[in-house]
């Protein structure tokens, strides 16, 4: 494996401040850079991955904000802010479930749908420049990573 660090001997707990605050910088630079690439397109990044987690098949039919935020790991709260806007701008419809009429759905309009067209070319843009020099593999591999981070940090 390639020696990523200019220093030799770093400690582990050196290794581990360097890894968490590269996620960090990681973190907002998506969120600066994700911004300007749907620049002129009025869309958030909180936007963005609202839109992209309604537009998978399986959430079709819709899905409670419960399930929802659990996806997306984000808190209800947050989530509500981003949805009533999402809601207010004609992308998203809270609808009641079919199956339980106690309990609501969000789901994607067919505005939303139509955003969601018009965003894939500039996600699509950026995610591939973002993973430049990524194979497929390693993307599989970075994918697995994270995973295993954020399982092991949410059992913390």
């Amino acid at each position: 494996m390639k020696d990523l660090t200019p220093e030799k001997n770093l400690t582990a707990d050196e290794i581990n401040n360097r890894l968490f605050f590269r996620f960090f910088q990681a973190a907002n630079t998506l969120h600066t850079k994700g911004t300007q690439a749907l620049e002129g397109l009025g869309v958030t990044t909180q936007q963005w991955s609202v839109l992209g987690a309604l537009s998978r098949p399986q959430a079709k039919q819709g899905m409670s904000v419960g399930d929802l935020s659990k996806y997306l790991l984000v808190s209800r709260q947050n989530l509500t802010g981003v949805l009533d806007r999402l809601e207010r701008d004609g992308f998203v419809e809270r609808a009641t479930d079919e199956a339980d009429r106690r309990a609501r759905k969000v789901r994607l309009t067919v505005a939303g749908e139509a955003l969601w067209l018009k965003l894939a070319d500039p996600i699509r843009a950026f995610y591939n420049g973002a993973l430049q020099g990524m194979s497929f593999d390693d993307r599989i591999e970075f994918i697995h990573y994270i995973n295993r981070l954020q399982k092991n940090m949410s059992q913390l």
